[in-house]
């Protein structure tokens, strides 16, 4: 089977346990993020929720990177609940201030946790954006609104540059930036325009990478339907990922970014993860609450500045006394 090669521009930059790290973009990105988070990594992972378009993904990060504001002709009100068309839905709500109030949190976080992220890794799901036709403007969401609505286009591949570097000048000069494109095919849009998408976002990658040192690309389209390239490795959707091929690419990128001292504490943490999850037959015996004894005592002895305090409890719970 051919395997992707993978040569980090940033070689010289990796990510230890403490680094703080921001995910942001399509619902790949999510899935990296929540392993990030498993495995006890300082990330804040899609504040504000999924966006698949790079021109979102950049007025999202120059609203944070001030601690701005979101356009407020951009709220709209849909089936009784408020709705912003820069933002995912998780967002809204029936009450406009509170929907007003979790879109302010989601600045107000990534605005902190931009101050101090050493890595901002970024999926781009697709190069097809929806322009509102009466303020011309990209949308992140339709939020369902009828077609008729928007106008249907293809960013050209200067006009993604062009909006990153825009951010580039903007963002704290130490943060270091990882590209992705998502391997999710966007059928909505036909297989022929998904690929003219994947391709457009692809070269973009590819330019701004080689243009700027701070910026790098990780393979994770290249992996999936390359390396893998088996519907055995999608969902039964045969659009997303299954777990398998998720796990495949976690382990690509781990290798690749991760400093020697990240990578013993994963594999530590994984074997903690599965005493964790184990399910015992007879909780009560003796062997299983010895084994819940040294479960507890390992988490203890974990030389690592992470919080640990809620796997203690959640033993701790199944002890008899």
């Amino acid at each position: 089977m051919f395997r992707t090669e993978i040569i980090p521009q940033l070689s010289d930059r990796k990510i230890s346990l403490n680094t703080p790290l921001i995910t942001m973009g399509s619902c790949f990105s999510d899935h990296m993020g929540i392993r990030l988070l498993q495995n006890k990594f300082n990330v804040l992972t899609n504040p504000f929720g999924v966006i698949f378009n790079p021109i979102s993904i950049n007025k999202l990060l120059k609203v944070a990177a001030v601690n701005g504001n979101i356009d407020d002709q951009n709220w709209i009100e849909s089936q009784n609940i408020y709705l912003h068309y820069d933002v995912h839905s998780q967002h809204g709500n029936i009450d406009k201030r509170k929907a007003e109030d979790n879109v302010n949190e989601a600045i107000s976080l990534t605005h902190a946790q931009l101050q101090k992220t050493k890595w901002l890794i970024i999926t781009w799901g697709t190069a097809i954006v929806y322009e509102r036709k009466n303020t011309r403007e990209i949308v992140a969401n339709c939020h369902k609104v009828p077609a008729n609505a928007f106008t249907k286009r293809l960013l050209s591949n200067k006009e993604i540059i062009a909006d990153f570097e825009k951010i580039l000048a903007i963002l704290p000069a130490d943060i270091n930036i990882l590209l992705t494109v998502s391997p999710v095919r966007h059928l909505k849009e036909t297989l022929e325009l998904n690929s003219v998408s994947k391709s457009t976002l692809r070269l973009a990658c590819h330019q701004l990478s080689q243009q700027h040192e701070r910026v790098s690309y990780f393979p994770a389209y290249e992996l999936i339907l390359d390396d893998l390239r088996d519907y055995r490795f999608y969902k039964s959707d045969m659009l997303h990922p299954s777990e398998e091929a998720t796990e495949y690419v976690w382990s690509k990128f781990t290798k690749t970014y991760f400093d020697q001292h990240a990578l013993d504490f994963t594999e530590k943490w994984r074997k903690i993860q599965a005493a964790l999850n184990h399910r015992p037959f007879n909780p009560t015996s003796e062997a299983h609450q010895q084994f819940i004894k040294t479960t507890i005592k390992t988490l203890n002895e974990l030389n690592e500045d992470i919080d640990v305090s809620t796997e203690i409890n959640h033993l701790q719970q199944q002890l008899i006394n």
